[in-house]
């Protein structure tokens, strides 16, 4: 009684995927519903898609999961452990396996197909270590540009008038060196944090490749910005924003 592409609407968001899928793998709560004779029990939304009221941006793994058997998920990911309930209650045993904390006889990670962030961990002695090893920097700037009453018009933008750091001192010198100016923060102990140091140079590039050099990754990055009128008479505007980038070692 189904036709070969289904239209799901998991929780708000809509997926479009394929009958064999949906049945893949037997016993789970997919198979149940999609293989009944009784359509009329499905429930379905305003627009007739089937109806499924879970979280729908953790569906798109379990629909993944679905289609070959593997789970991949993207790097730093935050919500294993609800994706874990979600397989759960789709009855997927071999996806709740799958995510799962494994540990070896020695109490590190085993060979988990698909590894939890460190903060996800059962906590133990070798986790600790390396999260007491983890090094951050973070560099911020403020811009500004001015946009005129013509949407058409190119924006015209400010250069970046200073990079500042905020990290540990210490480190904050191993990856910058002469171009770190510790002017505004002269005493600060190589062990304590600062946020006052700023770069002697206006490239972003060029403190990307600084910590890229370092063994530094990206890992998120963060921006707010406010807006004001430049003049009384006209509808020309002024934004104003502040941009963070945090790095990881």
């Amino acid at each position: 009684p189904f036709p070969e592409i289904i239209e799901l609407n998991v929780g708000g968001q809509v997926y479009i995927t394929r009958h064999p899928t949906l049945v893949s793998v037997p016993g789970s709560l997919l198979w149940e519903m999609f293989t009944q004779k009784n359509v009329r029990s499905l429930a379905r939304d305003s627009k007739g898609r089937f109806f499924v009221d879970r979280d729908g941006f953790l569906f798109r793994y379990i629909l993944d999961y679905m289609r070959d058997q593997q789970l991949v998920l993207p790097d730093h990911f935050p919500e294993r452990s609800r994706l874990q309930r979600e397989a759960e209650y789709f009855m997927l045993p071999e996806l709740v396996k799958m995510l799962a904390p494994k540990l070896s006889k020695q109490n590190s990670l085993g060979d988990d197909p698909c590894q939890s962030d460190p903060e996800e961990l059962s906590p133990n002695a070798d986790a600790t270590r390396n999260l007491s090893s983890a090094s951050f920097l973070t560099i911020g700037y403020r811009g500004s540009y001015t946009l005129g009453r013509d949407s058409q018009t190119d924006a015209k933008f400010r250069r970046v008038a200073r990079i500042m750091v905020c990290g540990k001192t210490s480190l904050a010198k191993e990856v910058f060196g002469d171009t770190l100016n510790e002017s505004r923060d002269p005493d600060r102990p190589p062990e304590r944090y600062t946020s006052r140091y700023y770069l002697k140079f206006t490239f972003l590039e060029q403190a990307f490749d600084k910590l890229a050099d370092a063994g530094f990754h990206m890992v998120a990055c963060n921006s707010t910005g406010t807006c004001a009128f430049a003049h009384d008479q006209t509808d020309d505007r002024i934004w104003t924003s502040y941009t963070e980038y945090v790095f990881y070692r």
